[in-house]
């Protein structure tokens, strides 16, 4: 059975490392899902009959790797949705993007409207006819370093803050202000000649135990491989 790396396990939390091209949840597909994956893998641990609880609180799209907390009880799934709904549990990104950002830091808004047949999202900008079904959308980001040449090109490697959680938003705000990420295929520059898994990753979470009131705070381990470790 694939195991993802666990990073923290108790009575009440389950926290691990989403490997690129997993799904967070099963869909029609029937494709290998976390949440499938996790409850197998606890049934198994400790010898359980029946169904075994977990909590999805949150997702990530498929092809992104990163963090990930579960719920071990329906009272830690309650009070952790709860911090998610106030905006307290806090997510963080990294992203390799090809070209140099204009700014080294700046703030992103926007509105998205997902295409639910093609599982496609447009942006709108406040210059435009606003979709009465579009979400606002908003994300910060900064350039850890210098860009550096990678496949005859130049890449930048950005820390990104959420402040909204729309679907595929970091992906597609960032390739509608110039700023592709590297292997992305549905957003990203049609001369993407990497054909590694998308430079995207959630590698930090943070958040408030919903027992202990402990402030915890995970985080990945840096990916030793092109490009990411030209940075």
């Amino acid at each position: 059975m694939l195991v993802p790396e666990i990073l923290y396990e108790d009575n009440h939390l389950l926290v691990v490392v989403k490997p690129p091209g997993i799904l967070s949840q099963e869909d029609q597909t029937g494709t290998p899902d976390m949440l499938t994956i996790l409850k197998a893998w606890l049934k198994e641990k400790y010898q359980k009959p029946g169904n075994v609880y977990l909590g999805l609180l949150h997702r990530l799209d498929r092809p992104v790797q990163g963090v990930m907390v579960f719920a071990k009880t329906s009272k830690a799934a309650s009070r952790m949705s709860e911090q998610i709904r106030k905006g307290l549990l806090k997510k963080k990104y990294h992203a390799v993007v090809w070209g140099t950002p204009e700014k080294k830091e700046d703030k992103i808004h926007s509105w998205l409207l997902k295409d639910e047949e093609k599982n496609k999202v447009t942006v709108f900008t406040d210059t435009d006819q606003i979709p009465k079904k579009a979400k606002e959308a908003a994300l910060s980001y900064i350039q850890i370093g210098d860009s550096v040449p990678f496949s005859n090109e130049k890449i930048s490697l950005l820390e990104v803050d959420l402040q909204t959680g729309r679907s595929h938003q970091i992906r597609v705000q960032l390739s509608a202000n110039k700023m592709a990420i590297v292997g992305d295929r549905k957003y990203g520059l049609k001369s993407d000649s990497y054909k590694g898994d998308i430079c995207l990753e959630s590698y930090l979470l943070s958040f408030t135990h919903p027992i202990t009131k402990e402030q915890m705070t995970f985080q990945t381990t840096e990916q030793n491989k092109l490009p990411w470790n030209l940075f």
